[in-house]
Parts: C-alpha cells; structure tokens; sequence
C-alpha cells in the first residue's frame, strides 16, 4: 500500500512563494504519474498539476499554470510543488496522490489518484 505525506504548507503574503513536498513509500514511486491538488473550504476538491514517473509530462491548471512548477526527485520517492507569485485564491489543503497504475495518465479528475494523504494547508493573506 502506497502512503503519501505532504509537507511545507504555512501563512504567506499575496505575491510570495512557497514549496510543499510529497514523501511517498513504495518501490515503484518512478513508475506513476504523481498528482497534486486542492480543496478550499466549502469546495469541491481540484487538480492543480501532475507529472509523469520519469518527470518528463507536466500538466496544470489554468489557474496555476506560469506561477506553480510541479518536479519530482525519484530518488527520494518525493514530489514537489513551488508555488510563485501566490494570491489569496490559491488558499487550500493542498493534497498529493499517485495515479492508480504504472505508466498511466490518470488526467485531472480526483478520483482517478488512490491513497490520498493528510495534506497540508496553505494560507495566502491579502
């Protein structure tokens, strides 16, 4: 059973940055697409990016795209989101979860990704 574990959630400014980590177990991270998303409060849950196991396909929102870079360390079974330019909008728990098999794009809907973590939350003040 894969386990996910976001981290680097905090309070920033309108126009600051911040980088969250997703740590995950499992032998075969390098193997599935890695997807981030978000959840404001009273929101249903939205895809935010993904990337391909080997790092090489990226996708994002359109909300996100020019101002969020997903990337991925496979030797560390990590993914990583730096978040530029952040504005009270992009207020959320963020979430991390692997696509549901090897090699597979599991595109932009939630419940495509399995074995959500805890996330983390992420505060943008105006």
């Amino acid at each position: 059973q894969v386990q996910v574990v976001e981290s680097g959630g905090g309070l920033v400014q309108a126009g600051g940055s911040l980088r969250l980590s997703c740590a995950a177990s499992g032998r075969t991270f390098s193997t599935y697409y890695m997807g981030w998303f978000r959840q404001a409060p009273g929101k249903e849950r939205e895809f935010v990016a993904h990337i391909s196991g080997d790092g090489g396909r990226t996708d994002y929102a359109d909300s996100v795209k020019g101002r969020f870079t997903i990337s991925r360390e496979n030797a560390k079974n990590t993914v990583y989101l730096q978040m530029n330019t952040m504005k009270p909008e992009d207020t959320a728990v963020y979430y991390c979860a692997p696509g549901p098999y090897p090699y597979v794009d599991p595109g932009r809907i939630p419940e495509e990704y399995g074995y959500w973590g805890q996330g983390t939350q992420v505060t943008v003040s105006s």
